[in-house]
Protein backbone atom coordinates (compact mmCIF):
# COMPACT_ATOMS: atom_id res chain seq x y z
CA UNK A 1 0.00 0.00 0.00
CA UNK A 2 1.21 3.53 -0.74
CA UNK A 3 2.80 5.57 2.03
CA UNK A 4 0.43 8.44 1.27
CA UNK A 5 -3.20 8.33 0.25
CA UNK A 6 -5.54 11.08 -0.89
CA UNK A 7 -9.31 11.19 -1.39
CA UNK A 8 -11.95 13.81 -2.05
CA UNK A 9 -14.75 13.36 0.51
CA UNK A 10 -17.66 15.70 1.26
CA UNK A 11 -16.00 18.60 -0.56
CA UNK A 12 -12.69 18.18 1.28
CA UNK A 13 -9.40 16.65 0.22
CA UNK A 14 -8.20 14.24 2.90
CA UNK A 15 -4.59 13.12 2.93
CA UNK A 16 -3.13 10.24 4.93
CA UNK A 17 0.62 10.04 5.62
CA UNK A 18 1.14 6.43 6.63
CA UNK A 19 4.84 7.04 7.30
CA UNK A 20 3.97 8.90 10.53
CA UNK A 21 0.80 7.01 11.54
CA UNK A 22 1.08 5.20 14.88
CA UNK A 23 -2.31 3.47 14.66
CA UNK A 24 -3.94 5.29 17.59
CA UNK A 25 -7.37 4.82 16.00
CA UNK A 26 -8.70 8.21 17.13
CA UNK A 27 -9.80 9.03 13.59
CA UNK A 28 -11.53 5.66 13.26
CA UNK A 29 -13.56 6.34 16.41
CA UNK A 30 -14.79 9.68 15.01
CA UNK A 31 -15.34 8.65 11.39
CA UNK A 32 -15.53 4.84 11.15
CA UNK A 33 -17.28 5.03 7.79
CA UNK A 34 -14.22 6.77 6.31
CA UNK A 35 -11.16 5.33 8.10
CA UNK A 36 -10.00 1.90 9.19
CA UNK A 37 -6.85 0.35 10.58
CA UNK A 38 -5.48 -2.07 8.01
CA UNK A 39 -3.75 -5.40 8.57
CA UNK A 40 -0.52 -3.57 9.48
CA UNK A 41 -2.28 -1.47 12.13
CA UNK A 42 -2.01 1.76 10.11
CA UNK A 43 -4.75 4.08 8.94
CA UNK A 44 -6.32 3.66 5.51
CA UNK A 45 -9.45 4.77 3.71
CA UNK A 46 -12.36 2.36 3.65
CA UNK A 47 -13.70 1.29 0.28
CA UNK A 48 -16.86 3.04 -0.87
CA UNK A 49 -16.63 5.99 1.50
CA UNK A 50 -19.97 7.84 1.80
CA UNK A 51 -20.44 11.59 2.10
CA UNK A 52 -20.30 12.64 5.76
CA UNK A 53 -20.55 15.90 7.67
CA UNK A 54 -17.39 17.86 6.76
CA UNK A 55 -17.05 19.22 10.31
CA UNK A 56 -16.81 15.68 11.71
CA UNK A 57 -14.31 14.71 9.03
CA UNK A 58 -12.08 17.69 9.90
CA UNK A 59 -12.32 16.80 13.60
CA UNK A 60 -11.31 13.21 12.83
CA UNK A 61 -8.18 14.61 11.17
CA UNK A 62 -7.47 17.00 14.04
CA UNK A 63 -7.48 14.29 16.72
CA UNK A 64 -4.52 12.45 15.20
CA UNK A 65 -1.73 12.70 17.81
CA UNK A 66 1.01 12.65 15.14
CA UNK A 67 -0.66 14.76 12.41
CA UNK A 68 -0.82 11.87 9.95
CA UNK A 69 -4.06 13.28 8.50
CA UNK A 70 -4.72 16.53 6.67
CA UNK A 71 -8.00 18.10 5.62
CA UNK A 72 -7.93 20.74 2.88
CA UNK A 73 -10.95 22.67 1.64
CA UNK A 74 -11.85 23.33 -2.01
CA UNK A 75 -9.94 26.63 -1.93
CA UNK A 76 -6.73 24.92 -0.83
CA UNK A 77 -6.92 26.09 2.79
CA UNK A 78 -5.63 23.53 5.28
CA UNK A 79 -8.27 22.91 7.95
CA UNK A 80 -6.45 20.21 9.92
CA UNK A 81 -4.11 19.64 11.56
Amino acid sequence: MAHTQERRISGLTILIDRTVCIGSGNCVRLAPEVFELDETGLIAFRDGVPEIEPKRLVEACRVCPVDALQAVDAGGRQLAP
